[in-house]
């Protein structure tokens, strides 16, 4: 009888196994940061898991590029001139929007596309994808999709940038399948708390220590700090050799078969 039951049991089990989807661990998004000059390096761990599903934290180490990247869960009054800077500078950005951003500043969403820069997804509500059902995450996704064309006329989004920096395989499985490729980053300080800005010098530093060839720089756009150093921060990079690229030259090569409208 016991030798029924266990077959019975196995029987059960086999297919939940065999259906069992990627795993749900979550990870907070970190590296080992850059220094005089050399890369940010992520690990085995989270290397393997990019390259899995199609993400990217860094672009080519052998080439003086960067990718700069701006999170906006809400407008704090800097974006105008971030925008600013980035027009009298020639430089492309991406902005990962939230649901927040989309609704309170639509007329800063329209001028980041109408100038030429990428704007990506953030999620609605900026949730913990992690503890997300995946029905959840698609409709957290296509929301941010659907209000950004609304605004900007932009057909298709393709870049996400998973909210607080949480992620994992089953998060990024999903967003994969509905099209996103994960965009995390190589460059970062803290510098999203708003009481608590350091001056100009201070994010121009805090940039420059860990600036590498192929970084992808994520910066806050609530940071008065990143706006006022914005402009330094682009003209000693370039001094330095360095070009600044869009996401979208980055991606086309290996994992887009066709160039991004924006």
């Amino acid at each position: 009888m016991k030798k029924y039951i266990l077959l019975i049991m196995l029987f059960i089990l086999l297919p939940l196994h065999a259906n069992a989807g990627p795993s749900n661990t979550s990870y907070n998004w970190g590296f080992n940061k850059g220094k005089n000059g050399q890369p940010a390096e992520a690990g085995t761990r989270y290397d393997n898991m990019i390259k899995k599903y199609g993400a990217v934290y860094k672009g080519d180490s052998a080439k003086k590029e960067i990718y700069l990247t701006f999170d906006n869960g809400y407008e704090n009054g800097y974006t105008g001139k971030i925008l600013d800077v980035m027009k009298k500078q020639h430089v492309p950005a991406a902005f990962f929007v939230t649901g927040h951003y989309l609704k309170s500043a639509p007329d800063l969403v329209k001028r980041m596309a109408a100038e030429g820069h990428i704007v990506g997804n953030h999620s609605w509500s900026h949730p913990d994808m992690s503890r997300t059902a995946d029905d959840v995450i698609k409709s957290e996704l296509q929301k941010v999709k659907d209000e950004t064309q609304k605004i900007t006329g932009q057909k298709t989004m393709s870049y996400l940038r998973p909210p607080r920096g949480v992620f994992s395989e089953r998060t990024m499985d999903v967003a994969r399948k509905e099209g996103y490729y994960h965009i995390f980053w190589s460059l970062a300080y803290k510098d999203w708390i708003t009481d608590e800005q350091k001056g100009a010098q201070y994010a121009h530093d805090a940039v420059m220590k860990q600036i590498h060839p192929g970084a992808i720089l994520l910066l806050h756009t609530v940071s008065k700090d990143n706006a006022d150093a914005l402009d330094s921060i682009i003209t000693d990079l370039k001094k330095q050799g360095y070009v600044f690229k869009s996401l979208d030259d980055l991606m086309i090569k290996d994992q887009l078969p066709d160039k991004m409208l924006y």
